[in-house]
């Protein structure tokens, strides 16, 4: 719209600002939206602090694997109180340790450690040194260091060197990651075209970097054929360390000694404790 001045300037007039209010079904609904995204937080949160009577249910709910995990903390949490009563949940913990799930085991092998006076837990934690997945069998080595039980030891020097992921199927190799790459457990690692054209992945069993790949793009694989390495996290080197000095031998120094190499991939900390594992190693010896 224009009009004009008294100068006979032509004057464009501002169309009149039109606003908007939310209806009420869509201020509703953002509403909802917020409060579900913070009840699904909520709810899944492993800080929130459960009731008994939650712990037990959540215990017994097998649908779904992380309700099973948010109450295996909760009793890790009571235990490390020295809690007595959080011996009650021991024979479900134990029944556990065979859930199908590698998050729910991997967790019960993990709290068994924090009641290194229950023999239950200890005949459990031998069972799952040999679990088929590394992650488990691995805090089952840690944990029966707590129970001062030097069984996991094997385990534990395998957490200082590659570990090798082998080819499952049989195809072409379509693709893979490269030597360096960070991986996280469960992260795919290579992807196999199989002859009905159909692509299935090889999965990280392990969080760690990525040592050598052994075979190229294009190539032809089977069942078992080596694909890589993988050189574990420092998180977990670090406690493979810790727990090796109190259970290592004196033929483990040389494992442990690579770790204390002036690479900038070994952090000061890594460093500081293999360093802190071999001279205790040698003590040991010396004191026998």
């Amino acid at each position: 719209m224009s009009d004009t001045g008294n100068n006979g300037e032509v004057i464009i007039a501002e169309p009149p600002v039109k606003r908007f209010r939310a209806s009420g079904p869509i201020l509703l609904l953002a509403i909802l939206f917020v409060v579900g995204a913070f009840l699904t937080w909520y709810f899944t949160w492993f800080g929130r602090e459960l009731s008994d009577a939650d712990i037990a249910a959540y215990l017994a709910d097998s649908k779904h694997p992380r309700k099973i995990q948010h109450a295996l903390l909760q009793i890790q949490e009571r235990l490390e109180r020295q809690d007595a009563a959080a011996r009650e949940w021991h024979p479900q913990v134990v029944t556990l340790a065979a859930n199908p799930e590698t998050e729910v085991r991997l967790t019960v092998a993990w709290l068994m450690g924090f009641d290194h006076k229950s023999a239950e837990f200890h005949e459990s934690l031998l069972k799952l040194l040999r679990d088929p997945e590394p992650v488990v069998r691995r805090n089952a080595a840690l944990a029966l260091v707590r129970h001062n039980d030097p069984q996991g030891r094997e385990e534990l020097l395998s957490i200082l060197r590659p570990y090798a992921v082998s080819i499952s199927g049989e195809g072409v190799l379509s693709s893979s990651v490269k030597q360096g790459n960070t991986v996280a457990r469960g992260s795919p690692l290579a992807r196999i075209r199989k002859v009905s054209n159909e692509l299935i992945a090889v999965r990280s069993p392990l969080r760690g970097t990525v040592h050598k790949v052994a075979l190229e793009t294009g190539a032809n694989v089977s069942e078992g054929q080596l694909l890589l390495t993988l050189q574990s996290d420092e998180e977990s080197v670090w406690e493979a360390l810790r727990g090796l000095a109190l259970i290592g031998e004196a033929e483990d120094v040389g494992s442990i000694q690579r770790y204390l190499e002036q690479s900038p991939s070994i952090s000061d900390r890594t460093k500081e404790q293999a360093a802190l594992t071999v001279k205790a190693i040698e003590s040991r010896k010396l004191n026998r």
